[in-house]
């Protein structure tokens, strides 16, 4: 069995299920873990560094226009002759999506299997790591796999439940200029954690959201996790809130309860990832019940110290 990854979750499941040793060809943005695999698809815009407003027209304007930025190495997927190959259909933004890999390997000799993720839900990420396990002939590797983290997650939530804790009002940015709402699962690793975003888009699309609508909803807790962006890339752009009309009234702003976090806590959507988020949710919104986890301490920072704050 020979398989290759088009998008990072399922690299990051491959490798978290043990199953690496199946894996030959990989996106430029997976897990650094998988950099011995060879690289079968690129973005365009790889070797560039946009601000988060260039990047949002840049990709409006490939996807208004039907060209993907991503393209893929078919020399080297031929080389490696895949028996399949995992893409998915949810963001054709943030990854190739599955017409653009079919298109790329119409013109192999030998036709692998395409299988698309596409999870709305928390539960549907780990019904993938189910899918791909079975894919690669060891569904035994996933039931595994997820089920410490099925535990892992009712602990927070029996916790929660022990200390009759209450619902924090929060919001997640999931992208700062324009500001985008979370969506897909995003919500529902909120909820598990404590908390309730009402601006959300529960099992949809995340969308730009209206400065006003924020202020009107002024959220306890603010955690800013824009999808492809480190801790480094998210402070330099901070300012763009500091800026913002009303930004320095905020309940979350005055209580200094405003985060930065590791967008692969919760965009890059395997079932590790996302349990580690809820944890890092939970340890933020219910800090009188949880502490951050050891392993998750660099992947947060508190996003308002030091900064001059402007009405």
């Amino acid at each position: 069995m020979r398989a290759c990854s088009f998008l990072p979750a399922a690299t990051k499941m491959i490798y978290d299920m043990g199953l690496q040793d199946l894996l030959y060809g990989v996106t430029s943005e997976c897990p650094a873990v998988a950099a011995d695999k060879l690289v079968v698809v690129r973005c365009m815009l790889e070797d560039y560094k946009y601000s988060s407003m260039e990047v949002d027209r840049i990709f409006s304007a490939s996807k208004a226009s039907g060209k993907s930025l991503y393209y893929v190495e078919e020399e080297l997927l031929e080389l490696i002759a895949p028996d399949v190959i995992f893409t998915q259909d949810v963001c054709e933004v943030c990854q190739i999506d599955t017409a653009c890999s079919a298109s790329a390997i119409a013109r192999l000799p030998k036709q692998p299997e395409l299988i698309a993720l596409t999870p709305d839900s928390l539960e549907d990420v780990f019904s993938n790591a189910v899918t791909v396990a079975r894919a690669l002939g060891r569904e035994d590797a996933a039931h595994q796999h997820v089920r410490p983290l099925r535990a892992r997650i009712d602990s927070v939530t029996d916790q929660l439940r022990n200390h009759h804790a209450s619902q924090r009002s929060v919001m997640i940015f999931e992208w700062m200029d324009p500001v985008y709402n979370c969506g897909h699962w995003i919500p529902h690793q909120v909820v598990c954690a404590g908390g309730l975003d009402m601006l959300a888009n529960p099992g949809g699309d995340s969308m730009v959201t209206d400065w006003g609508k924020i202020l009107n909803y002024d959220p306890e807790v603010i955690v800013i996790a824009p999808c492809g962006y480190d801790l480094p890339r998210t402070r330099d752009e901070l300012s763009i809130l500091w800026q913002k009309k009303g930004w320095a009234g905020l309940r979350a702003v005055r209580n200094k309860e405003v985060y930065m976090a590791g967008f692969d806590l919760f965009t890059q959507p395997s079932p590790g990832t996302l349990t580690d988020g809820i944890e890092l949710l939970a340890a933020l919104f219910h800090p009188e019940i949880f502490t951050v986890p050891a392993h998750l301490e660099l992947k947060y920072q508190m996003a308002i110290q030091n900064q001059t704050m402007h009405v």
